[in-house]
C-alpha cells in the first residue's frame, strides 16, 4: 500500500481509514505514473486541497472513455491533474479547451510533467475568466453541440452560468461533471455550525444542486466521491 507523506482527505466517508482503503486498493494501483507524479507534486502546494480527488478522477477517466471523448472543456485547472487525466484519455488528435484565471500553478507544477508525457499539444490553456471564453466559443456556431465532455472545478458562484453555456456547447449525450457539489458536507450543516469561510460556497452549492435536480435537459448522478461530484448527461 502506498504511504503518503501528507494525507489530504478528499472523502466524505465517515471513516478516513475506509477512504484510504478505497484509494490504496482500487485507485492508486490503476493510477498512471504521470498522474501519480503530478498528485504527489501538488501535495506540497499550499492550495493542495483544491486538486481533483484521485477517486473522482478515476471515474472521470471511465466516463471519458464511455463517451469516446475527443473534444472537451475544462473550467478551472489548478496544477492540471484532471487536465492530464483527460489528455491521457482522449485520442492523439483530441483537443481540450482549458480555462483558468491563474495559470501559474499549472506552469510551475503540471506543465513540466504533461510535456514530459508528450500530450501538451492536446491542450489549449486560456488564462481568463471563464464566462467570456465560453461566450466567445458560442459566437462560433460550429461549436454548438460539438463538445463531448466538460469538467468544472472553479468559482461556485458561476456554476449555473457555466452550466447554461455548456448545455449549448455539449453534444446530446455529452457529459458535464461538476466538482465540490457537497462542499465539505456543509450542504447539510446548520448555517450557524458552518465555518465562516465555507458559508458563501455552501449557499451557492445548495442552490446549484436544486437547479440541476430540476433541469430536465440532463440525466444526473450526484456521487459522494471526493468532495462530491455531479455528473450531468445532456438529453436534448
Amino acid at each position: 500500500m502506498e504511504q503518503n507523506k501528507k494525507k489530504v482527505s478528499k472523502g466524505l466517508l465517515q471513516s478516513d481509514d475506509l477512504y484510504q482503503y478505497i484509494l490504496e486498493t482500487s485507485v492508486y494501483p490503476r493510477e498512471p505514473e504521470p498522474l501519480k507524479e503530478l498528485r504527489e507534486a501538488t501535495a506540497s502546494h499550499p492550495g493542495a486541497e483544491m486538486a481533483t480527488a484521485p477517486d473522482a478522477g478515476q471515474l472521470m477517466s471511465m466516463l471519458l472513455g464511455l463517451v469516446d471523448a475527443k473534444k472537451t472543456i475544462e473550467v478551472g485547472v489548478f496544477t492540471g491533474y484532471s487536465l492530464l487525466l483527460t489528455a491521457l484519455a482522449i485520442p492523439e488528435d483530441g483537443k481540450i479547451v482549458a480555462i483558468d484565471v491563474n495559470r501559474e500553478p499549472y506552469d510551475q507544477i503540471g506543465f513540466p510533467i504533461i510535456k514530459k508525457v508528450g500530450v501538451e499539444h492536446k491542450i489549449d490553456l486560456i488564462e481568463s475568466e471563464a464566462l467570456p471564453v465560453l461566450d466567445k466559443l458560442l459566437e462560433q456556431h460550429e461549436n454548438e453541440g460539438s463538445f463531448d465532455f466538460a469538467f468544472v472545478d472553479a468559482d461556485k458562484v458561476n456554476y449555473w452560468n457555466y452550466h447554461e453555456r455548456l448545455m449549448k456547447l455539449l453534444k446530446v449525450g455529452g457529459i458535464a461533471v461538476y466538482d465540490n457539489t457537497l462542499w465539505g458536507g456543509s450542504v447539510v450543516m446548520p448555517i450557524e455550525s458552518t465555518p465562516e469561510h465555507m458559508k458563501p460556497g455552501r449557499q451557492y452549492t445548495i442552490e446549484l444542486n436544486k437547479l440541476l435536480a430540476a433541469d430536465t435537459r440532463v440525466q444526473i448522478s450526484h456521487a459522494s466521491l471526493g468532495d462530491g461530484i455531479t455528473i450531468c448527461r445532456r438529453l436534448y
